[in-house]
């Protein structure tokens, strides 16, 4: 894995992991995904899939704004400055035309790129990302639940335990949850911290929550699978009418997987979108 810089919206920069050799030019041509995290997630919660995809494909993950190593600015975390900033990505990189794997956040941004600019994406993976409206009150409830948080936690371990097993929120334990957490703390004098400003959170989620996403979904004119976990934050029945919505739509869908499907079961993860990810960026 490579860092590599580019610069975003604003002048913001931004840390892109690129995963694995470079293919040969001859399998590489038409060829890049780009993979967005959710909120308050990182390009490493990636890692799992780009083992396996980087192996045939040039694969890259990209800290957004306010996230992991890439600049914390005090602003703006609007939809369109994390659109532009994935833009930015995709031309820079050379990656386009890509296929964009978003969850849930980022699955936002990459369907509003393929909407925006058809010409830089080729294919879609959405993951457990809602196109509804969830509303103030959602907004409201995250903001109580960040209160809850014990920081700073002590060690890792501890991280891991209150995010799988303590947090009000965690209905049964579920150690992906903690690993998950785990992965986008560091070190202070006095703990572990989140890399992120959970301020920053709210405002990037405020951006999203109070508005639906219906009319972008529509415009997107490439290949498009809708991923959710059974557990999940996307019910079956919306995930449906996303996929009917979509021109080019079809549905897949994770048993014993929650809201981070691709961290709970990697391998029925891989299993769901691999089919789909071969016929894009091959076909």
């Amino acid at each position: 894995m490579r860092r590599i810089d580019v610069i975003g919206a604003g002048g913001t920069r931004l840390a892109a992991r690129e995963f694995g050799e470079p293919p040969k030019a001859q399998e590489a041509e038409g060829a890049g995904v780009l993979m967005l995290h959710g909120l308050m997630g990182g390009a490493s919660h990636w890692a799992g899939t780009a083992a396996w995809l980087a192996e045939r494909h040039r694969t890259v993950a990209l800290d957004q704004r306010g996230h992991g190593e890439s600049d914390k600015p005090a602003g703006p975390y609007t939809r369109e400055a994390y659109v532009e900033d994935a833009e930015a990505a995709l031309v820079q990189l050379g990656l386009a035309p890509a296929v964009l794997v978003g969850h849930s956040m980022g699955a936002l941004t990459a369907w509003q790129l393929a909407a925006r600019r058809p010409d830089l994406v080729r294919g879609l993976i959405i993951c457990d990302m809602r196109a509804s409206a969830l509303g103030a009150a959602s907004q409201r409830e995250w903001t109580d639940w960040f209160k809850t948080w014990p920081v700073p936690f002590a060690t890792l371990d501890d991280v891991r335990r209150w995010f799988g097993e303590d947090d009000p929120w965690v209905e049964r334990p579920n150690p992906a949850r903690g690993a998950f957490y785990a992965e986008v703390m560091t070190r202070s004098e006095d703990g572990w911290r989140p890399v992120f400003d959970p301020a920053q959170m709210l405002t990037s989620r405020e951006a999203w929550v109070t508005d639906a996403h219906w009319e972008e979904l529509a415009q997107v004119q490439c290949p498009t699978l809708v991923v959710r976990g059974l557990d999940g934050e996307l019910g079956r029945a919306e995930a449906q009418e996303m996929v009917r919505v979509l021109p080019h739509g079809t549905y897949a869908e994770v048993p014993e997987a929650g809201h981070l499907v691709h961290y709970d079961q990697p391998e029925a993860w891989r299993a769901a979108i691999e089919p789909f990810l071969h016929g894009a960026l091959i076909g």
